[in-house]
């Protein structure tokens, strides 16, 4: 190979060998494909997928720098190339192993949304699968950058030597990566902890909506109405909110009436025992009719229901209020709150009585 042509020497190089080695590489993922089928091994399967660009650029690299010292190349271009192609494996296999870690994920990911579990522990899991992913690919590609930064000589000692002469440096970098840190650590915590997870039903600053998404810095509210209130994970760990599916996703949740004193209270039960078979969002725990306040024009009568999550429990408290208010107008209209006045007697009345 030395007594080859400097242009073809190159050539082979930068595309005969690294072709090469690419083509060996796809037959083997090829194999690879039919082999580690899905239902049988869909984590090895995903690792497989996810890192096959990233290792395709690893093989590349590794046939360039086998044939290196047989291209002909002077030494002075041999080992600036060999420089280059050493930051760019680096990179490369900081990128595959990065690929790697998010395609694990990935896999237990699809297993949690596609398997049988309750809607509790699949919320609980995407949680912390998606934190700990986010954290994961993060803590990657800084490792990456930084090897690939130590690498370089002159990048490696321009730090050190400024390191050294200003000690200052090490506050102002503490302090401007203070907020990443704390960011980093709010989403280990919350992923651990779990005060909120991704779909809960929650209520912050008098809104209600469900979690949406947990990133490494902040956290995504989607409201009924369509909009995205956005939180600094910070907030969930310093503020106070209401989670109406920590435990479970079952809700339990009241119809308030204000009926007038002459309701028959056993009527109102045995309609809303009627009506409450007949919807449903209702799920068939709870449900009951009881007087909770006596005030001075009308009595408090609170009608409980349940149901399995927060969207039936606000279609199901709605229907029951129609179909109540429709019966009591219809069967006891007297029931409706009034407002008692009496009018003094008239003058001429009281001239009459008088005389």
């Amino acid at each position: 190979m030395h007594n080859l042509p400097p242009w073809l020497a190159t050539t082979l190089i930068l595309l005969a060998a690294p072709a090469l080695a690419v083509a060996v590489l796809t037959v083997v993922q090829a194999l690879l494909d039919r082999v580690l089928r899905a239902e049988f091994a869909p984590v090895l399967r995903r690792v497989t997928q996810g890192a096959r660009r990233p290792l395709r650029a690893v093989v590349a690299l590794l046939a360039i720098v086998a044939v290196l010292p047989d291209s002909g190349l002077t030494n002075t271009a041999a080992g600036a190339i060999g420089r280059l192609l050493g930051l760019a494996l680096a990179a490369a296999l900081g990128w595959t192993i990065t690929r790697m870690a998010a395609a694990i994920f990935d896999a237990y990911l699809d297993r949690a949304q596609a398997t049988g579990e309750d809607e509790f522990h699949a919320r609980r899991r995407t949680t912390q699968l998606t934190v700990f992913r986010r954290i994961t690919v993060a803590a990657g590609i800084a490792l990456t950058i930084g090897f690939v930064l130590t690498a370089i000589p002159a990048v490696r000692t321009v730090g050190l030597s400024l390191f050294a002469s200003a000690g200052v440096a090490g506050i102002v970098a503490g302090l401007a990566a203070r907020p990443a840190v704390s960011s980093l650590l709010a989403g280990l915590q919350i992923a651990v902890t779990q005060p909120v997870r991704i779909g809960d039903a929650v209520v912050v600053e008098g809104v209600f909506g469900h979690v949406e998404a947990i990133t490494s810095t902040y956290v995504t509210i989607a409201t009924w109405d369509q909009r995205s209130l956005i939180l600094p994970l910070s907030y969930l760990l310093e503020k106070p909110l209401l989670n109406w599916t920590k435990n479970s996703s079952q809700l339990l949740d009241s119809v308030m009436l204000y009926l007038d004193y002459g309701v028959p209270v056993a009527a109102v039960r045995a309609e809303v025992s009627r009506i409450i078979q007949g919807l449903p969002q209702w799920d068939q725990r709870v449900c009951g009719v009881q007087v909770t306040d006596m005030k001075e024009r009308c009595m408090e009568v609170r009608v409980l229901l349940s149901a399995a999550n927060a969207g039936q429990m606000f279609d199901l408290r709605c229907a029951m209020r129609e179909r109540l208010v429709e019966w009591l107008s219809r069967e006891h209209p007297e029931a409706l709150p009034r407002l008692r006045v009496s009018a003094p007697p008239a003058a001429n009345d009281t001239k009459d009585e008088a005389a």
